[in-house]
């Protein structure tokens, strides 16, 4: 009798490994995660720290006319026998800062005047001779410019080292004699936010110098401080000699 044929079993099923779902891991990967998170970590204190920084200089930055650097501006005078003041400009009588004339007589805080009211056009910037009426110059001041101020009996030295300086920088720079003010010199700014001059009780700051001494050093100190940084401010390229 002939063998029936018989069918060879299925091959057997081979289990594949099993992998675990996810992103795959090495021994190692812990170390890798720690690494990952101590960096962000890092980073983020970084950024927390520089903020901080930039917080730190904004509130402590100011600007030219702040505590510090008024603190700093009023020992280098001092230091040259010259005295410092600062303060704010008032309020002008219904918010008005022009006067119609040249004969007005606003009321002013500091006498020779820092800031405040003033006639509609400017002085030239110069050195003078002759004496610039206040409320005029005034509006120099407004402008971004520094006015010094000297007495009738100040030396012919001191004149002349006042006009080595004016010459020395001219531009922005308004000298004039000042009627009744002896042998003593003044010098004045006023400053400001031009964003801001004008609105509310915002009038910018007044800086009065005065002393009687020649001193360069004092004046250059006090020019470089507050020169070109009025309320209603022009560039010193509109302030040269005559303009």
């Amino acid at each position: 009798m002939a063998k029936k044929a018989t069918t060879p079993p299925p091959p057997r099923k081979v289990q594949a490994p099993k992998t675990r779902t996810g992103t795959s891991r090495t021994a190692a990967a812990p170390d890798d995660e720690r690494r990952k998170r101590m960096i962000l970590y890092a980073l983020g204190a970084s950024g927390f720290i520089g903020l901080v920084v930039v917080v730190l200089v904004l509130l402590l930055g100011g600007n030219s006319s702040s505590g510090s650097s008024s603190s700093g501006i009023a020992k280098t005078l001092k230091a040259d026998g010259y005295s410092y003041k600062e303060y704010a400009i008032p309020k002008p009588p219904n918010g008005q800062t022009h006067v119609p004339s040249l004969s007005d007589k606003p009321k002013y805080v500091t006498n020779p005047p820092s800031g405040g009211q003033h006639y509609g056009v400017p002085a030239a910037f110069n050195f003078y001779d002759e004496a610039v009426t206040p409320v005029q110059a005034v509006h120099n001041l407004e402008h971004g410019g520094i006015v010094i101020w000297y007495g009738p009996n100040i030396s012919a030295a001191t004149k002349q080292a006042l006009r080595d300086f004016y010459n020395s920088s001219p531009d922005g720079m308004l000298i004039t004699p000042f009627a009744g003010y002896g042998n003593k010199i003044a010098q004045t700014a006023w400053t400001g936010d031009p964003n801001t001059y004008q609105t509310g009780n915002n009038y910018g700051e007044g800086h009065f110098s005065e002393g009687t001494a020649a001193s360069p050093a004092a004046w250059k100190a006090f020019r470089d401080a507050f020169r070109a940084q009025g309320p209603e401010r022009f560039p010193l390229s509109a302030m040269q000699p005559n303009q």
